[in-house]
């Protein structure tokens, strides 16, 4: 499996594949004017960007959970109209399947397609070495099944979830 991880930060929107590091201008994918948008404009650029540059027609996609899924899904029901798209949704939750539904995304599950191409999610907390943590809501087990068919796993994360050191941001709850 090849993990990507994009990251929006400060107007630039870096994509990692572990052996490379690219810093993309952002201007042309997305202007933000205030304090307030920053954050939910990182979290659309850097999915705009994941779904642009990793999802094929004939792609069957894992579709993760989270507020970043949110506008990856959104792009791809974009895309999937503009461009006459054919992609099959694997979702990881209950919220990732009414998504897809939502936007009148193609529906199936592990059982039909057992080999993803992609998927998609986002990262709870991610450290300076890019490990990160993912899956920390109710999701965990089936995020986890989904990823590991997929040939890539994306992952999407703003800055806001950049930490010096795991466990710091997020928290596990008992």
């Amino acid at each position: 499996m090849i993990l990507h991880y994009l990251t929006y930060n400060k107007g630039d929107l870096f994509i990692t594949n572990f052996k490379q590091i690219r810093k993309l201008s952002a201007k042309s994918y997305f202007k933000m004017s205030t304090d307030k948008n920053k954050i939910e404009g990182a979290k659309k650029l850097a999915a705009y960007q994941a779904v642009d540059n990793h999802i094929k027609s004939g792609f069957t996609v894992g579709i993760g959970s989270g507020s970043t899924v949110v506008y990856a899904v959104e792009r791809l029901a974009q895309r999937v109209k503009n461009e006459n798209l054919i992609v099959k949704c694997v979702p990881t939750s209950f919220q990732a399947r009414q998504l897809v539904v939502q936007h009148n995304l193609r529906l199936t599950d592990l059982d039909v397609n057992p080999k993803l191409d992609v998927c998609i999610d986002g990262a709870d907390e991610v450290d300076s070495n890019l490990t990160l943590i993912n899956g920390g809501g109710g999701c965990l087990l089936q995020e986890k099944i989904v990823a590991s068919c997929a040939n890539e796993l994306i992952i999407i994360a703003d800055y806001t979830k950049n930490s010096s050191v795991l466990g710091t941001k997020y928290t596990f709850s008992s």
